[in-house]
């Protein structure tokens, strides 16, 4: 009976692991792919006074990876501006979509809701 017992907790263990990798995994392939979306916000960090001040001078650091974002994965980077992270940081998005345009990065996606 003992043994019964422990093998089906051991079962029941194993399946909860399998389960929790598997959770993990399909959480990661969203907009940012196997990026989780606060590595690619928190990566934006330099802008965050341009994105909360239209009238705050975007620094270099911050353009240089808004062009890399946008180049290699733009729905990244809204997801990023929609997230609840960005509100929680008080980052306004009407203000946040003009960084490209403010860092004159050439080939800007047009905005989409």
């Amino acid at each position: 009976m003992e043994f019964k017992v422990r093998t089906f907790l051991a079962t029941v263990v194993m399946f909860l692991l399998a389960s929790s990798v598997f959770i993990l995994e399909s959480e990661a392939g969203g907009e940012c792919g196997r990026t989780p979306i606060g590595s690619a916000a928190a990566s934006l960090s330099p802008c965050l006074g341009a994105v909360r001040n239209v009238r705050a001078k975007v620094p270099p650091v911050c353009c240089a990876r808004v062009g890399a974002l946008l180049r290699t994965s733009p729905r990244c980077l809204c997801s990023v501006l929609l997230s609840p992270l960005a509100k929680q940081a008080k980052i306004n998005p009407a203000i946040a979509i003009t960084v490209p345009k403010r860092c004159n990065i050439r080939n800007r996606p047009a905005g989409k809701k």
